[in-house]
């Protein structure tokens, strides 16, 4: 009861004295209808007076006060006047005044129906009011829930969701079948923003207005106090999940049957599922939050009426949201989707977090055992890829025509690209391992894991190596035995030592420029792979330019004290010759790595030209004589360094001139 109506003392109400007996008759079977009193609020006082006199069990009074006929008038005046104005309007605000008289009078006609109601032996008069009261309270609350509906319809701003789009978090990640030849320049493509509008932009979704909240909240106490909370619950629940339904399909977020998600394409799916990935975290972090708020506002003194409307509202959309999730996990696996997977996962480990008081308790339990066997599918897909798929997209690898020019291998890129980007999935990926190992075909996935840490102990790592760090290591042997497969396809050794040289250097680089993965090698590894780079690198000068120093020796050049010039030309000539091919043919490989380059030419350079000038100073004078002495001294010492700068450059203009 209003605590503005004050109960009065018993007294009739004052109607002229002249009035016939039909009328008085008429009035007393409720059959008349007299003139609303000038002032409403005399008819409020005297049938709460009225209502406060009655007991439950007591028999209904012989004759009904007046004010009781008069309160149905007074409220259906309210309401044609209501009804009068603008289509396009909400009805209330206009009048604050007569506002708060129209809903103490239905607060009032409520009780009256619940006090007629239960006389125990109600007669004709007491039934026929009843009937009436009830009818006038049934329109009443037919016209409240058209006024609910209204404001929930019409009262958003035009803004209210445009503005709330969340911003992209996106993680991209080349597919294994696409060229990764510059896949350190573009093979990993890592954007992130926040997914956070600004506060600003929390506060005003879903967009209501202070006012219209608070005609939503005198609607729908009143409704509830009459005994109509499900014909309010249910308006209040259809409309707002058409409002979550426009505003996910705003974002980009649309309901796809798992048929028609299994006939796109991958790389349709992914852009779904980064869309997908944004509304779910904007939803859990900002939507969610916000239309909560916005429940307990309305509902401020029925916190189990908001929770429980709140639950199921937020149920039936992350029931969406789970359907695509379990959809993609029953994707054919591959190991370049991996990283979507994860995303996936990760996007509903932070959703079950969000499960907290706010949901009703029996609602809560079921959201989270859904996202917990979405989580599990796609857990086990997870396990399958990291642990399988990719050691076979190494085993299967038999590609027989070696890489041009000795130049890294487009698996070595991919492969450390992909490690290096697995290693921001590290934390999740371990806590995936571990839960969901032992679910996977091989039962004996976690034997397997401590074989290899045995297997792998001399590398200098602690007996207790994770999982995710013993499969890195696994997946990096792995990769240097197909390196050294596809060596063995060149016919040149030392082009067979600058393609070790080149994927070895790679690797080692990539592992020093992650913390992760290097973390994983340990110490140990790398310094023993830098030790297997330095081998490469000697064997290719011996295979390259041994023979050519030999050109270079003084020996046996010399006969009887004198030296023989025949033997000079002839090793001038030699030397030219060889000097030419491999300028020719190693001025065309490639040295992709700049420090490699330069410590190559350097240590060429520190070996031949003082060779060179040596023996070009000792016996170049013996050939002063020689007709086209051109043809035997083709270069000076200074071409000689000029030339070996221009070693792996990959310049194929000579093999062009050649041809």
């Amino acid at each position: 009861m209003d605590n503005n109506i004050i109960p009065t003392p018993a007294k009739s109400l004052s109607f002229s004295k002249d009035r016939d007996s039909s009328s008085d008759h008429a009035l007393s079977n409720g059959d008349s209808s007299p003139l609303v009193p000038n002032d409403p609020r005399e008819v409020l006082h005297e049938v709460d007076r009225f209502l406060c006199s009655l007991q439950s069990d007591s028999p209904p009074p012989p004759q009904l006060p007046e004010c009781v006929f008069l309160l149905p008038k007074f409220l259906d005046s309210r309401i044609e006047k209501y009804n009068t104005g603008s289509r396009h309007k909400t009805k209330f605000g206009q009048d604050p005044i007569e506002e708060k008289l129209f809903f103490e009078a239905l607060d009032l006609l409520s009780r009256l129906c619940t006090t007629l109601s239960d006389f125990p032996d109600s007669n004709s008069l007491t039934s026929s009011t009843l009937d009436k009261t009830s009818s006038c309270l049934e329109k009443t609350m037919s016209f409240l829930g058209k006024e609910l509906c209204f404001l929930l319809e019409n009262n958003t701003r035009s803004n209210s969701y445009s503005d709330l789009t969340p911003k992209k978090s996106t993680k991209q990640f080349s597919s294994f079948n696409s060229s990764v030849q510059d896949a350190d320049l573009g093979a990993l493509s890592i954007q992130s923003e926040s997914n956070s509008p600004s506060p600003d932009l929390e506060a005003e979704f879903p967009a209501f207005s202070s006012e219209s909240i608070s005609k939503m909240n005198k609607i729908s106490n009143a409704m509830i106090n009459a005994g109509y909370q499900l014909e309010c619950c249910i308006t209040f629940s259809n409309f707002r999940r058409h409002a979550f339904k426009v505003v996910l399909q705003s974002f980009g977020f649309v309901s796809i049957s798992m048929e028609d998600i299994q006939k796109t394409q991958w790389e349709s799916l992914e852009t779904q599922i980064s869309t997908w990935i944004n509304v779910v975290r904007h939803c859990s972090t900002v939507l969610f939050p916000a239309e909560r708020k916005f429940y307990d506002s309305v509902f401020p003194n029925e916190p189990t009426i908001s929770q429980r409307l709140f639950s199921d509202l937020a149920r039936c959309v992350i029931i969406r949201f789970l359907n695509f999730a379990e959809a993609i996990a029953l994707e054919k696996r591959s190991v370049d989707k991996l990283f979507k997977f994860l995303d996936v996962y990760e996007t509903l480990r932070d959703l079950e977090a969000t499960i907290d008081e706010c949901y009703e308790e029996k609602c809560g339990q079921e959201v989270a055992y859904e996202i917990a066997n979405a989580k599990g599918t796609l857990g086990d897909a997870v396990v399958s890829m990291f642990l399988y798929d990719l050691e076979n997209s190494i085993k299967n690898d038999n590609e027989r025509i070696p890489v041009p020019n000795g130049s890294v291998h487009p698996l070595t890129r991919y492969m450390m690209n992909y490690l290096e980007y697995v290693c921001e999935y590290k934390d999740t990926l371990e806590q995936v391992i571990e839960q969901h190992v032992k679910k996977v075909e091989d039962k004996s996935t976690k034997t397997k894991v401590v074989e290899e840490d045995e297997e792998y102990g001399n590398t200098g790592l602690p007996s207790n190596t994770s999982a995710f760090a013993i499969q890195v290591m696994k997946v990096m042997e792995l990769l240097d035995g197909n390196v050294e497969r596809k060596s063995r396809l060149y016919r040149s050794e030392a082009l067979r030592y600058v393609f070790l040289m080149n994927n070895g250097r790679y690797i080692v680089q990539k592992i020093k420029g992650s913390k992760e993965i290097h973390e994983c090698m340990g110490d140990n590894w790398c310094r023993r792979r830098q030790s297997r780079l330095r081998l490469y690198h000697k064997n290719y000068q011996r295979e390259t330019w041994g023979k050519v120093l030999q050109c270079l020796s003084h020996g046996g050049l010399q006969g009887n004290e004198k030296v023989i010039k025949s033997l000079v030309k002839e090793r001038f000539k030699s030397f030219n010759a060889m000097f030419d091919e491999i300028h020719k043919t190693q001025s065309t490989w490639v040295v992709s790595d700049e420090q490699l380059r330069s410590e190559l030419r350097v240590s060429i350079s520190s070996v031949m030209i003082p060779a060179y000038r040596s023996f070009w100073g000792r016996f170049k004078h013996c050939l002063d004589s020689v007709k086209q002495v051109d043809k035997y001294i083709k270069y000076q010492p200074e071409d000689i360094e000029t030339l070996i700068d221009k070693l792996f450059s990959g310049n194929t203009a000579s093999i062009a001139r050649r041809r």
